[in-house]
């Protein structure tokens, strides 16, 4: 198996922002053969001249949303040749990756699709292969812990549950790819870079930078059942397809979520329950702060975007800005964010029906959250009800304005605080500053983003 190569590094770039500007693609070649050696992407300016922009090297823009506060986020921007990486495999991704511990300013390029289901030599692996030395069955687990006999009062415990969790430690050992401090992870332009069936796990590190990749396919062989979740018990999945616990400046730009091919309507039934195999595609959580979420495309999935693990999660950290992303068959969580301040603007949901994804909400507040959104563009079918677009627990705030529902200013407050009892505040205790590419009316929103987000844009 070959290892990741280094590759050379370009000198680094000004800090600038690709938003609302045209831009040209010059692969290396043009100067250097070899996809490896990178790509410049030239940003044509308001006085007409083009700047090359390395987009490896590339870091935050100045005042571009929370991850660019104190020092900024700059990801690998420093890496020398030597911790400059090409992968195209999941080993490869593995050791370009190393030690979570060693913080050595390191470029990490996924060229193509790396499958995360694959073991050291490029075989693919199955859930059986996890399973295969644990005890663990399906059918077994089923009989173990069906309500009828089992009860509805206590999580699952015994022999399988035990069997269980081993077979779900052996897939987390495979699927999950723990990122260092200082690194950037980005997808090689032209070559449907991205990851399928992973997790990029960024837990207590700072200054990270995930750019131009698909996640797709993040997926759980071993659900949990717990039948005291809620009124009829749920079945838990793990593995968001990228999840920060813990981690500070961060930046998630250009990058595509989405459950397929694997969509939920395929998922069996137990218990009178779904078989739910997918969690989060980007959760935040467990006093992860400073974090900018922008140019993104989710789509196809439930519970997309946790801001805070829990009504406890850390006071004073959790800050997030979620600007210029499309939302597109989405069912909640777009996001759910608890005590941090979010700032959510110039994004478009489009909550129709897809691929049997339903809308119970986009926007959740709760847990004393101090949520701004503004500026944001929805679009709703007829029958759907403007009232549940938000969401809250009575304790959360949303303010802002400038919302649009289907080219239609509305205060989607209001709607919300006029049909449920525990009310959405209306007020916050902070003012958003660093607000770089804020366009005060949504009105453009759907023609602009559908061709200026997600992975692949960045050519």
């Amino acid at each position: 198996m070959a290892t990741p190569s280094p590759s050379p590094s370009p000198a680094p770039s000004h800090r600038r922002s690709l938003r609302k500007r045209r831009t040209v693609v010059v692969t290396a070649a043009a100067a250097v053969a070899g996809i490896g050696a990178g790509f410049l992407v030239l940003n044509a300016n308001a006085a007409g001249t083009a700047t090359a922009v390395d987009l490896y090297h590339q870091t935050l823009a100045a005042k571009d949303g929370w991850a660019s506060s104190g020092a900024g986020t700059s990801g690998g921007a420093k890496a020398d040749a030597a911790h400059t990486f090409t992968v195209s495999t999941r080993a490869q991704l593995v050791k370009a990756l190393g030690s979570v511990s060693d913080s050595t300013p390191r470029i990490v390029k996924i060229k193509g699709t790396i499958d995360a289901n694959t073991d050291a030599s490029g075989k693919k692996l199955t859930c059986a292969d996890y399973s295969a030395g644990t005890g663990y069955s399906l059918s077994a687990y089923l009989k173990a812990f069906a309500p009828s006999t089992y009860g509805t009062s206590k999580l699952p415990s015994g022999t399988q549950e035990k069997a269980r969790a081993a077979a779900q430690k052996k897939q987390a050992a495979n699927i999950v790819f723990k990122v260092p401090a200082n690194t950037t992870v980005v997808g090689v332009p032209g070559t449907k870079a991205g990851i399928t069936g992973g997790s990029l796990q960024i837990q207590n590190v700072d200054n990270v930078i995930v750019r131009n990749l698909t996640f797709a396919a993040t997926e759980d062989c071993f659900p949990q059942w717990d039948p005291t979740d809620g009124s009829s018990g749920n079945w838990n999945s793990q593995y968001d397809a990228v999840t920060l616990r813990g981690a500070t400046h961060v930046w998630a730009d250009h990058n595509t979520f989405t459950d397929a091919p694997g969509l939920d309507t395929s998922d069996p039934t137990y218990y009178g329950r779904q078989y739910q195999i997918h969690d989060g595609d980007l959760d935040i959580t467990k006093g992860s702060d400073l974090v900018t979420v922008e140019r993104n495309q989710f789509t196809n999935h439930d519970k997309t975007m946790l801001i805070g693990s829990s009504d406890t999660d850390s006071v004073g950290k959790l800050r997030v800005s979620i600007h210029h992303n499309v939302w597109k068959g989405i069912v909640q969580r777009a996001p759910l964010a608890r005590i941090g301040q979010i700032h959510i603007y110039n994004n478009y949901y489009d909550t129709t029906n897809l691929n049997g994804y339903v809308l119970q909400y986009s926007v959740n507040s709760r847990a004393k959250a101090q949520v701004v959104a503004e500026d944001n563009y929805w679009k709703t079918s007829a029958t759907q009800k403007v009232g549940k677009l938000f969401s809250g627990d009575g304790t959360g705030s949303i303010a802002g304005g400038g919302n649009l529902v289907n080219g239609k200013a509305t205060d989607l407050v209001a709607a919300y605080n006029a049909t449920n009892s525990k009310k959405l505040k209306t007020t916050v205790n902070w003012t958003p500053t660093l607000t770089a590419g804020l366009e005060t009316s949504a009105k453009n929103l759907p023609t602009e983003l559908a061709t200026t987000t997600g992975a692949g844009v960045l050519k």
